[in-house]
């Protein structure tokens, strides 16, 4: 069997005689869009990560412009510095989980990982909430993170988001 030329400039390799492949090496039962490099399609779980990653670093960002109002209008910090750097720390790990949540939508490899992190955060403060007597607040935290833990493993969630990107190798 022949394969199709790396380079898309390449010629296409002539079929072996009395072969009865075409020049462009799709078989008479191979699908005319799919291909190697074709994705897979987008399993349901991976849009609701994506929707409760999307939906943390939404809360994240509404918990920064508060904590910034609440800097801003003059409440007592013991650190000025340090208020400011955990205003930075939410604005980034907000950002980082608006990231996440659109490279794990488009199935890339990274998200995985970067997404159970995230949620193994959020339980680590969502049980203390649950146990604290705030109980709606800590179930708000609780509910999404397991839903998403449990879906990060699903083997469809996992089937597409392996794509690794589509870049040429490093050597």
């Amino acid at each position: 069997m022949s394969r199709a030329p790396q380079n898309p400039s390449d010629p296409l390799p002539e079929p072996a005689p009395g072969s009865q492949e075409s020049p462009a090496g799709a078989g008479a039962g191979a699908d005319a869009g799919a291909g190697p490099d074709a994705a897979p399609e987008r399993p349901r779980g991976i849009l609701v990560i994506a929707l409760i990653v999307a939906a943390e670093a939404t809360a994240l960002l509404v918990a920064a412009a508060w904590y910034g109002y609440e800097l801003v209008t003059s409440a007592p910090v013991l650190s000025f510095g340090g208020a400011v750097f955990t205003l930075v720390l939410l604005l980034a790990f907000s950002a980082w989980l608006y990231a996440v949540a659109h490279f794990l939508f488009r199935g890339r490899r990274w998200t995985r990982a970067a997404a159970l992190v995230a949620q193994l955060f959020v339980l680590t403060i969502g049980f203390p909430t649950l146990t604290g007597g705030v109980v709606w607040a800590g179930l708000a935290m609780l509910l999404p993170a397991l839903t998403a833990i449990v879906l990060l493993f699903d083997k469809r969630v996992i089937s597409y988001a392996s794509q690794s990107g589509g870049l040429p190798p490093a050597l």
